[in-house]
């Protein structure tokens, strides 16, 4: 991760010309809902460092803005707004503009970071895993016709294994890097 890379992701929704992971071909999810195996592989890699990590690691610099335990929660904060647009979808809510990501979400995780590090690093890793258990179930039940990209109109993209992925490839470089 470089200097300030989580603060300059967004909740692992790709732009809409970059290459899709997680089953898309050529802009279209295909139908045999292959992200849920990867967002299963990336939820079970999740639970495996937080089982093996103690205090003094979850509050381990990942980078000059970024705690181990921290990043865990920018993970669960982009999980949850998954599943906050699920729940509208599921309810029958139409999407408005205002649901989309912003093409620069800095402002957001930058303004999320002082809540996240204030949240203590054991609940923020049980916290992370609870909700990426949540969001993976959640994603894996609604309509592939209802989901971006095969919705183009929709903010709601199922594959968490990349946002995920990217981000534990930081922690865990930097667990090594401590060692």
């Amino acid at each position: 991760m470089g200097d300030a890379s989580v603060t300059r992701e967004s909740g692992g929704r790709p732009s809409r010309t970059s290459p899709r992971p997680g089953g898309i071909v050529e802009g279209r999810m295909s139908e045999d809902r292959s992200y849920v195996e990867e967002n299963t592989r990336e939820r079970e890699r999740l639970r495996a460092l937080i089982e093996r990590l103690d205090e003094d690691a979850l509050r381990a610099p990942v980078n000059e803005y970024w705690t181990v335990a921290g990043v865990f929660g920018h993970i669960a904060f982009w999980d949850a707004r998954v599943l906050a647009l699920a729940d509208k979808l599921e309810r029958g809510v139409p999407f408005s503009p205002d649901d989309n990501e912003p093409e620069d979400v800095d402002w957001i995780n930058d303004a999320s970071r002082p809540l996240i590090h204030a949240v203590p690093p054991t609940e923020l890793a049980r916290l992370a895993l609870e909700i990426a258990e949540k969001t993976d179930a959640k994603v894996a039940t609604l309509p592939l016709d209802r989901l971006w990209p095969n919705d183009p109109e929709s903010p709601l993209y199922a594959v968490r294994a990349s946002h995920r992925g990217e981000h534990l490839d930081d922690v865990e470089a930097a667990l090594g890097a401590r060692a």
